[in-house]
């Protein structure tokens, strides 16, 4: 399915219903290190710098923070071995970006990129969050966003396009889904219902700029960051789906109850635990 539309804004949908087109800190001594090897690359030299003024307003209010920060965090569950660096930044800034949680956003951009995530990956997950987080929150993240680029010389066009070529759409799933939200709430939020399909699941889920197992942890994080439960039997099933295996799952909800606080957690083991419970055993045929 190829999106032609050029606009970056939302086009009306028709009255025939057509779609829609697009539109942790570190111990003193290494964060010392860092900077004084970094002498000859000023970005990481005022990351380093950001980054210790950071620990030394938390050693004046909360030493103890300071310590859990550096053992739990840093020297933890960031090395736990069932989810990569790399999923672990894109967990992480899925719950601060749901979560509005502007502070430690260039902190974790410049770690995300430096994990090996592509600033038009951060660009997509940012536009997908617009959607499951709301539009303020992604504004916020855009605001942290463009000086971390800036500071890194990453330009608009090394971006995804506003169009493009979309993936392909499994019909029959989606189909499926149509079918049984229009059967729930057609009659109370017709627009909603509409929405959903033309805009989320058949144009931003499709966008290639981010891999749909990514785009599905994004998902995922963000609704369990924001204590959205209901909302994650069917993510966390398609995220399955997409290659997410149940031991990173686990390791999801693991890395989150830093990020998003225990009682969200606790609000989505049950959740999770159902799910897993109603999947066939990974390597076994569906």
């Amino acid at each position: 399915m190829r999106n032609t539309a050029n606009e970056t804004a939302l086009t009306p949908v028709s009255g025939k219903g057509q779609p829609m087109k697009t539109f942790a800190v570190g111990s003193a001594a290494l964060l010392l290190a860092a900077v004084l090897t970094a002498q000859a690359q000023p970005s990481n030299l005022e990351k380093g710098a950001r980054t210790m003024q950071s620990m030394n307003d938390v050693r004046a209010v909360a030493p103890a923070l300071e310590q859990y920060g550096q053992t739990l965090l840093m020297d933890g569950v960031w090395k736990r071995p069932d989810l990569s660096p790399r999923d672990r930044s894109i967990v992480t800034l899925a719950a601060l970006i749901a979560r509005n949680q502007s502070t430690d956003m260039p902190y974790h951009l410049d770690l995300a990129l430096d994990h090996g995530i592509r600033p038009g990956e951060i660009s997509e997950m940012i536009t997908h969050l617009a959607f499951y987080a709301g539009w303020g929150n992604a504004m916020t993240a855009v605001a942290a966003a463009k000086d971390v680029f800036a500071r890194r010389k990453i330009r608009a066009d090394q971006l995804p396009p506003a169009a493009a070529n979309l993936l392909p759409l499994d019909e029959a799933a989606e189909a499926q889904r149509a079918a049984g939200v229009e059967k729930n709430f057609g009659a109370v939020a017709p627009g909603v219902v509409q929405y959903t399909s033309d805009v989320l699941f058949r144009d931003l889920w499709l966008r290639p700029g981010l891999a749909p197992r990514d785009r599905s942890l994004v998902t995922v994080s963000s609704l369990i960051a924001s204590g959205q439960s209901a909302q994650i039997p069917y993510h966390l099933n398609r995220a399955m789906d997409n290659g997410l295996t149940r031991a990173e799952a686990a390791e999801v909800l693991t890395h989150l109850a830093f990020y998003a606080g225990w009682p969200n957690i606790f609000s989505a083991l049950p959740v999770a635990n159902e799910v897993f419970d109603k999947r066939p055993a990974q390597g076994a045929p569906k």
